[in-house]
């Protein structure tokens, strides 16, 4: 994820208008890993799946301290309208949040939380794009959930999942989900199981 990162500040730094300066990224990262991890009681910044039930607390950047404690937010990305971008280890550390989003299928459900922003997802794409693909962070009109993480024993390659979000926030816990729904259905089907 560190060399994904890094084409991504430079992309970024390439891209930017002539006497514009990028902040350094690990100071701008550092700077809001203090905010965020200060603030963790008042703020709530959380990714859910239910599907492979994840539920893990997300943190400004993608920095090795971060992803070793929490899914991390790329700071090039919005938080939360547009394309929110988030990365996270898949095995070999000792929190491993996205070690089963190679199971995720389009129609999957992903929640998102931020404060008072509780945004649902569902999946359109799980693919393997290269580590130089960094068009997937670029910013849309349309809300969209980008996750990625790395490919294991292919160094040059990351998997990436996103999701559209649906304009519709989570319902309060207990409040059943309007009949005609995707969701509602996938709901019904599971009970029958």
């Amino acid at each position: 994820i560190q060399i994904f990162i890094y084409k991504v500040q430079t992309k970024i730094k390439s891209n930017t208008e002539i006497g514009v300066e990028i902040l350094n990224t690990k100071s701008l990262q550092n700077e809001n890993n203090i905010y965020e991890n200060s603030n963790l009681e008042n703020n709530i910044w959380q990714i859910k799946i239910p599907k492979i039930e994840l539920s893990a607390c997300i943190s400004n950047g993608t920095d090795k301290e971060t992803l070793n404690k929490y899914v991390g937010h790329f700071i090039e990305t919005p938080i939360e309208e547009g394309n929110v971008a988030l990365a996270g280890h898949n095995r070999g550390y000792d929190v491993n949040y996205f070690s089963r989003l190679k199971e995720l299928r389009e129609g999957d459900e992903i929640i998102y939380i931020h404060n008072e922003i509780n945004r649902i997802y569902e999946v359109t794409k799980n693919k393997i794009i290269k580590d130089t693909d960094i068009d997937v962070l670029e910013n849309t009109e349309e809300n969209i959930l980008t996750l990625i993480t790395c490919v294991e024993n292919e160094p040059n390659y990351r998997r990436c999942v996103q999701a559209e979000g649906n304009g519709l926030r989570t319902p309060a816990p207990g409040t059943p989900r309007p009949p005609g729904s995707r969701c509602a259905r996938r709901q019904r089907q599971r009970r029958r199981c």
